[in-house]
């Protein structure tokens, strides 16, 4: 019996490393929502299978020898031997969380995960130390050795028991935060969605409306309805003049959620591309999901859309909501942006409004057409909220970086152009314009576009091609992921000398470092996958 015990022990001490990890896969792909962790685990099984394999088979054999009293003299060696594998699996799971970009979070709900795993392995044990034979015994201990092969799927299980119980959390805080929405006088709520850009529109409004109210946007991406509850149950104040809610979706019907919660009168619409290609299913899904908030406003209330972009212009909206339209290409819009010009230190345009003949001049640290695009929704927003043209000016050319997005800044020797933030093909393009108005040597560091469906592929290829017109080096971060974009540069002739290829980002701040030594040097950024992306 002691052997028994002692074998427990050690096997509990792997699951705690084992379960920390695929708690934290869990947890960056969303608890398994549209099944994001089962896809994940359909990729990555393989890196897991070998060293799974040797813990299921010493949990076999061990049987035999830890219940055999004729081969006493092999039980040091084995105990030692799956000590030694205890301690080889915590070693290996140090070395990956010092790789972790983002590390596992201990909510309230990875709590109640980890009480519910616990429980399931506990039953198992208590009905082994009640067996009356040995037979049934090594049944039991059979299923907790394939439990521990499993484990992924019994953190799975957990999940899905604990379902119900995260259903009553989420309508509890749900009913917080509505209670919490109506009680704050002539709030107003403005609804941003989008394929591309959220954040950063949500971002500059902030900036520009607060020059004249006090403005919330939601914090950083949280952009799901726990996202949204969270942040107005926590941080929102009673004093809290303009809610700005970033509204973010994997299929059809979520925005509609989003705004059936939170109740926006004003919403504005970022450009709609394939982002989540691969959740919505189509192109027509995507932009008929992203049209849910402005088909959700009520009819007193406005929505802002972009006149450049095909998939909002042929649309045909469903409710008679005023709209007010930007762009830059596009000349018969409300406003809209010319004479755009971008340097090291930011972009200046002139805005033009319908009706009015008079040009006015803004100024930005921001970068990239993209930016204009996002502050030219916040001036059109500004402006139905009652703020003078100066005052807009003003609070434009005081609008923050967004981190992540096209920030620049300076980084030892070279000078780095950081759009690591869920990079996209509209995006990533806009990134290399970018790029290309800069002096001196040119790099590209990048992973790649994920998330795009079937044509993902296609589209990094593509991005491979775009890149050889503006770079000088490039460093392709993932030797698999990185594959279509390494093909689409040699496609169009450009330097295998001039490719380098890591498998982690933090090695490209040393080469780029490098080329600095002499030369000016400008460094695009441009996305940085998360974790469960890892090679």
């Amino acid at each position: 019996m002691i052997f028994t015990i002692i074998f427990i022990i050690c096997s509990f001490i792997l699951l705690i490393f084992k379960n920390k990890k695929y708690l934290h896969m869990l947890q960056q792909n969303l608890y398994n929502e549209n099944n994001r962790y089962l896809s994940w685990l359909g990729k990555n099984f393989k890196y897991f299978f070998d060293a799974d394999l040797v813990i299921l088979f010493l949990a076999i054999i061990g049987y035999f020898v830890l219940f055999d009293v004729k081969v006493y003299g092999n039980v040091f060696l084995l105990i030692m031997s799956f000590i030694a594998l205890v301690l080889t699996y915590i070693w290996n799971s140090r070395i990956v969380k010092d790789q972790n970009k983002k590390p596992l979070v201990i909510t309230p709900r990875v709590k109640r995960l980890i009480v519910t795993t616990s429980i399931l392995y506990l039953i198992v044990i208590v009905l082994m130390f009640m067996s009356n034979s040995d037979k049934s015994r090594w049944l039991f201990i059979l299923v907790f050795s394939l439990m521990m092969y499993l484990d992924s799927i019994v953190i799975l299980l957990s999940n899905f028991i604990n379902k119900p119980i995260e259903g009553l959390v989420t309508l509890h805080y749900r009913r917080m935060a509505v209670h919490k929405l109506n009680n704050i006088n002539g709030l107003k709520v403005i609804g941003i969605t989008g394929s591309y850009g959220k954040t950063s529109s949500k971002n500059i409004l902030a900036d520009i409306l607060n020059v004249k109210y006090n403005t919330f946007p939601s914090p950083k991406n949280l952009n799901t309805p726990k996202g949204l509850m969270t942040a107005i149950n926590n941080q929102m104040d009673k004093f809290c003049e303009v809610f700005i809610a970033e509204m973010g979706a994997y299929k059809r019907g979520e925005i509609k959620e989003l705004c059936d919660f939170v109740h926006p009168k004003y919403g504005i619409l970022t450009r709609i591309g394939t982002a989540h290609l691969m959740t919505f299913g189509s192109q027509e899904n995507i932009q008929k999901g992203k049209f849910e908030l402005i088909e959700s406003l009520p009819s007193d209330g406005f929505g802002v859309l972009n006149g450049d972009d095909p998939l909002q212009v042929n649309y045909k909206l469903k409710n008679k909501v005023k709209t007010i339209w930007i762009g830059i290409d596009n000349k018969d819009v409300d406003v809209r942006a010319e004479n755009i010009k971008c340097n090291n230190e930011g972009t200046t345009f002139d805005c033009v409004f319908k009706g009015d003949s008079k040009k006015y001049k803004f100024s930005t640290k921001l970068l990239g057409n993209h930016n204009v695009y996002n502050i030219l929704a916040g001036i059109a927003c500004g402006r139905e909220f009652g703020i003078s043209i100066e005052d807009l000016q003003t609070s434009v050319a005081s609008v923050r970086a967004v981190e992540h997005r096209l920030e620049l800044k300076r980084l030892g020797n070279f000078y780095q152009i950081d759009d690591a933030y869920n990079s996209n093909p509209v995006g990533a393009e806009s990134a290399l314009k970018v790029l290309g108005m800069m002096p001196g040597v040119k790099v590209v560091v990048t992973p790649g576009m994920i998330e795009l469906g079937d044509k993902e592929d296609e589209y990094n290829k593509e991005f491979g091609k775009q890149i050889s017109d503006v770079a000088d080096y490039v460093v392709l971060v993932g030797e698999k992921k990185t594959k279509p974009i390494y093909e689409g540069l040699l496609d169009k002739g450009f330097d295998k000398d001039k490719i380098m290829v890591l498998n982690d980002v933090r090695e490209s701040y040393k080469f780029v470092s490098n080329l600095g030594n002499t030369n000016e040097v400008y460094a695009l950024f441009e996305n940085d996958l998360p974790d469960t992306f890892n090679e």
